[in-house]
Parts: C-alpha cells; structure tokens; sequence
C-alpha cells in the first residue's frame, strides 16, 4: 500500500497540468497565474519603458545643449573620446573665458530651464612645481611634483567687481610646459517638463558638468573633454493643477499595485511546490534505500527540482522590488531609474524565458529545451578550452597593434574587435586601418588576423556548432528509441504511466552519461 501510494504521488508529479486536470480535477492555478502575470508584467514595463525613454532623452538632449553653450568652436561632433581640440595659447585662453563668460550670462543665453547650484564655478589648474625646458638644446630640468591651485566664482559674485578680479589674477597666466590640465567644474539644476504632456509628473535634475583642457601629452595638442553627471531629484516644491494628470498617476499606481499582488500569489505557489517536491523526493529516497538497501543516483535526486519553477521565484521577487521602485518613482519619492530598470528589465526577460516551459509540453517544442540542457556542459567546457586562446590573441594584438591601430589601444577594444571578426563583421575595415609606419607590424598584423580568423571561424565556431548538432542528434535518436532507463524509470515501469512522461525527467541522466 506504501509503495502504490508513492507512486501514484510520483506519477502525478511528473504530469503536466492538463494531464493533472484529466487525474484529478485539480485547477492549473499556476498556468492561468503564469499566463496573467506574462500580460501584466509586459505591460507594465512597456509603461515604464515609455517613461524612461523622456528621462532619457531629456538627458541626452541637454548634454549636447551644454556642450554647444560651453565649448567653444564645438561642431557638434565629438572628435573621438574628446569633445574637440586646440592648438594655440590665445585658443586654450578664449576657450576657458568663453567657458566662465557664458557661465555668468546662462540665464540671458539659455533656452532651457536652468538655474544655479551650490558653490559655483570651480576653476583648478594642475602643473608641474618648476622646471626649466629648452627643445632647441635638447635641455630638460623639472620637478615631477605636482601642484593644484584652485579658483572660485559663486553665483551671487558673478556680476560683482570681486570676479572682475578674480578673472585678471595671476592665476590665468598659464605656463604651458608645466600645465597638466585646467578642470573647470560647476552644477546646474533644471526641470523636464516635457513629462507633462506625457501625463506625468516632472523630475527635477542636477548636472555636475567638468570641462577638462587636457595638456598632458605636451604634444602641441590641448583635448578638451565634457563630462556631465545627471543626478534625478525629488522636485521639493511643486504645483500641478491638472486632475487628469493625477488620476493618470492614481491608476497606474494601482496597475502596479495589481502586479505586485499577482508576483507575490506567484512566488507562494511555486515556493509551496518546491517544499512539497522535496519532502516526495525525501520519501522516495528513504523508501528507496529501506526495499533495495542502496541510495538514488545523484541525477535521479536532481529530476524532483524543478528548475522553471526556481526561475518564476527569482522572476517574482525581481518583479515585487521593482514594481514598489516603480510606484516610489512615479509618486516622485524616488529617482532609481537605472536600479528599476534592471530589476524590471530581468525579471520580464525571466518571465518570458519561462514560457518555454509550457511549449516544452509538446515534444516537437521540447527538443529545443533537451538539445540545450544536453549539451551545456560539454558547451561550457568547450568555452573554457577556446577562451584561453581568444585571451592569448587579445593580449598579444593589444601590445603589438596598439600603437598602429585604433581598435586596439585598449584591452576591452581588442576583446571587442575579435569577437566582430569571430562573427564575419567589420572584417575589411579591420584590415585596412592598421598603418603602415613600420613594414614590421604591418607584416605581423596580416599573420594575426589571418591566423585568428582562420582558427575562430573555420575550426573552433565549427567544433561549436558541431557540440550542439550532436547533442541535437542524441536527443533525436533518444525520442524514437526511448530515453535510458533509469532508477526512477524502473520504480514505475509496472505501473500505469499514461500520465509520466520518461522524456522530461530523463534529461539529467543524459548529461550526467
């Protein structure tokens, strides 16, 4: 009586939830919940994707509005890492005065909705203590050391007398040969109210903006770099009279309310299958152990958890924190937009990995899931293997092309690049920009690429390709002549096994073989 008990449970464990329906009558709650929150989380995101997409361009949109009202001569273009460059003293000074010039008159010249925070404008130099340089004798003496002298310009000076003579000290009398770098920094705020028309309430923004002249390379050439800091802030003082807005605002709050509730209905019902998964396999193990006086392999222990349903936990605690993230960021007591997004964003892709599931219930579908928990470990291992190759390419083309090729001044760059070229991309471009200052490297550069592609593509991509075509065969051949049998297949062999399906729970015996 024991052992028809167990396994009927077993049975009934490995049935899918239609098949469940057909036993017993029992509801498939979590499907239908499954179905619902796939509906729901999409939406919700699509909403706060919308969102994000006007912080995002309001971001974006005042950076290039800062750098055509502080840089000098800018284009429009970024020149490369850098924004543009100078070539001339009287250039590196009308550069910084045009820089603190249009500071002082941003509210006469500005069509955004920006005003003044905190200290100022913020001007330091950084240079060498002292030294003496004559290239003409080929004569060097300088201290190494260096110094940082530091100006400031608070907005309530800016029209005072006090600036005027701030701006005629000495400090501005640049020595070239010994200035590192001038860095003027200064922090703006602003409002987007772009976000009204969205139906939606404004954000308050700070910009910490950095203008950096940089002279280190002493090569004649002075870049000069912008970098802005946007901080989203909680706006301290606002008005809207606008009861569409608010309601909009109410009934969102409440849809992700909904999501929330639906997560945390989730996570219990998958958290309880877990607990009750566990205690059956517990009771098969023991009874196991007590008729055949030995202990279940390892992988027919593994088949009891459920791994789609350990994915739908993490899926519904992502989803809970970053919906209450959301409903923080809409109330506006909250600005974590890139923290929600990453938990949304995550969460939506779980959810939407985990439909899998259900296709997998159908064996035409499920040979994608088998082929790919087949041969992941034999992927994985294969990885291992190549990757010390692709590191050896990586360092070498850093060190020998670097200086000769743009896609190789760094180390990520390089990484980069070789994994375009693994995938057929950008291939001729590769080729063609190496100079051809030294025949040497240039010589060495054909041999590199030519025996890199040759290795990636022809042998290693095949031998990849090939792993995953055998473990597709495999579980070919396994369907049309059964899986192997295994400890679990043999407990319920003599039963009726209408409902048990040998295919699912047989896959970690295939990777374990």
């Amino acid at each position: 009586l024991k052992e028809t008990a167990l396994k009927e449970d077993l049975k009934f464990y490995f049935m899918n939830p239609c098949e469940k329906y057909r036993a017993r009558r029992q509801i498939p709650w979590k499907l239908a919940l499954q179905v619902l929150k796939i509906l729901m989380v999409t939406t919700q995101l699509v909403f706060f994707g919308l969102s994000n997409q006007l912080v995002v361009s309001f971001k974006e949109e005042n950076i290039v509005a800062f750098k055509h009202l502080f840089l000098k001569g800018y284009s429009g273009v970024d020149e490369d890492d850098y924004s543009c460059s100078i070539y001339t003293q009287q250039d590196a000074y009308d550069s910084i005065f045009y820089v603190i010039n249009q500071y002082r008159h941003l509210k006469n010249i500005s069509l955004g909705m920006l005003g003044y925070e905190g200290s100022g404008l913020k001007i330091c130099k950084q240079q060498y203590k002292r030294g003496t340089m004559l290239p003409s004798n080929d004569t060097l003496n300088i201290d190494v050391s260096t110094e940082t002298e530091c100006v400031f310009l608070k907005p309530e000076e800016l029209t005072d007398k006090k600036a005027e003579l701030k701006l005629n000290s000495s400090f501005f009398n640049l020595e070239f040969y010994r200035l590192i770098q001038v860095e003027i920094s200064f922090k703006l705020k602003g409002i987007a109210l772009q976000t009204i028309h969205a139906r939606e309430l404004p954000d308050c923004y700070a910009f910490q903006n950095t203008i950096t002249f940089n002279n280190r390379a002493h090569s004649g050439k002075i870049k000069i770099y912008f970098d802005s800091d946007t901080d989203i802030q909680e706006c301290k003082d606002w008005h809207i009279f606008s009861p569409v807005l608010q309601k909009n605002t109410q009934y969102i709050l409440v849809f992700d309310g909904f999501v929330i509730l639906c997560c945390f209905t989730s996570l219990i019902l998958c958290t309880r299958s877990i607990v009750l998964a566990l205690r059956l396999q517990r009771r098969f193990v023991n009874f196991f152990l007590e008729k055949h006086k030995r202990r279940v392999c390892h992988a027919d222990q593994l088949a009891f958890i459920n791994g789609w349903y350990v994915l739908v936990i993490i899926s519904d605690v992502m989803t809970i924190i970053g919906s209450i993230l959301k409903m923080e960021i809409k109330a506006k007591n909250l600005a974590s937009y890139d923290v929600c997004s990453i938990l949304l964003g995550t969460s939506t892709l779980f959810v939407w990995v985990g439909v899998i599931r259900y296709l997998g219930y159908f064996q035409t579908y499920n040979v994608l899931i088998l082929t790919m928990q087949a041969s992941l470990p034999k992927v994985i291992r294969f990885c291992c293997c190549a990757g010390m190759i692709y590191l050896g390419y990586t360092f070498c083309g850093w060190i020998v092309l670097g200086p000769y090729h743009e896609k190789f001044e760094d180390l990520n760059t390089v990484a980069e690049c070789l994994f375009s070229l693994v995938n057929g991309d950008d291939m001729f471009a590769t080729f063609a920009q190496i100079q051809q200052k030294s025949t040497l490297v240039w010589r060495f550069s054909r041999l590199y690429l030519y025996s890199f592609i040759s290795l990636f593509i022809y042998m290693i991509l095949s031998l990849f390709i090939a792993l995953i075509t055998d473990s597709y065969d495999t579980i070919k051949k396994y369907q049309q002549s059964g899986f192997p049998v295994t400890d679990l297949h043999e407990f319920l062999k003599d039963h009726d096994s209408a409902g048990y399906r040998k295919d699912q729970t047989s896959v970690p015996f295939i990777c374990c073989c």
